[in-house]
Formats: structure tokens, C-alpha cells, sequence
């Protein structure tokens, strides 16, 4: 069994900024990939950046500039660290995770997700 927790949303105001952790637990070998997604309310789920193991992280336009994908292999956690935030950027974030487990299979895991709400 393999869990992805996401932490770190909450509300702030327009520039501020926050961090979000996305923890895997279980029967984990490696994570290959982790993705960050947001949901507005109403809006369809979109990506927002994604890291691989190997490999320059790629970013929404939208937020390119202003969020870090980052991670700690050492603690099977990953970061989304996000700058200058916008009322726009107001959405419940989803981290999504490519394990390979002890057992040799690979999954693809996402989060409960956690919310963001940028608002004065």
C-alpha cells in the first residue's frame, strides 16, 4: 500500500507565499515522476509542474516564475513552493506520484489534496 498526504495550503494574501509537502508512505522503492495539479472550483483539474528523477522540471505557464517543484528523496516528499501568489492561483492542489514499489510494480498515486486560497 502506498499513501500520498499533501500539507502546507491555507490562506493568504495576494503576494504572499507558501509551501506545499506531498509525503509518500508504504511500500515504496523509488518515485520516479511527482506532478502538482490544481483544481478550481468549477474548473477542470489542470497541471501545474511536474519533476523526474532525472530531468529539468517543467511548469504551467501561469505559474512559471513564481512555483519551485522540488524534492527529498530521503524523506519520499516533495515540495511545491509558490511565490507572488494570486487570487488566481486560488485552488485545491493534488500531488500525483509515479512509484515503483519494493515489489517491482509501477503506479501512478495522487493525493487527498490540500487548499489553497489567495484572497485580501
Amino acid at each position: 500500500q502506498v499513501q500520498l498526504v499533501e500539507s502546507g495550503g491555507g490562506l493568504v494574501q495576494p503576494g504572499s507565499s507558501l509551501r506545499l509537502s506531498c509525503t509518500a508512505s508504504g511500500n515504496i522503492f523509488s518515485i520516479y515522476a511527482i506532478s502538482w495539479y490544481r483544481q478550481a472550483p468549477g474548473m477542470q483539474r489542470e497541471w501545474v509542474a511536474h519533476s523526474i528523477a532525472t530531468g529539468v522540471p517543467t511548469y504551467a505557464a501561469s505559474v512559471k516564475g513564481r512555483f519551485t517543484i522540488s524534492r527529498d528523496n530521503a524523506k519520499n516528499t516533495a515540495y511545491l513552493q509558490m511565490n507572488s501568489l494570486k487570487p488566481e492561483d486560488t485552488a485545491v492542489y493534488y500531488c500525483n506520484a509515479g512509484i515503483r514499489t519494493i515489489g517491482g510494480q509501477e503506479n501512478n498515486f495522487w493525493g487527498q489534496g490540500t487548499q489553497v486560497t489567495v484572497s485580501s
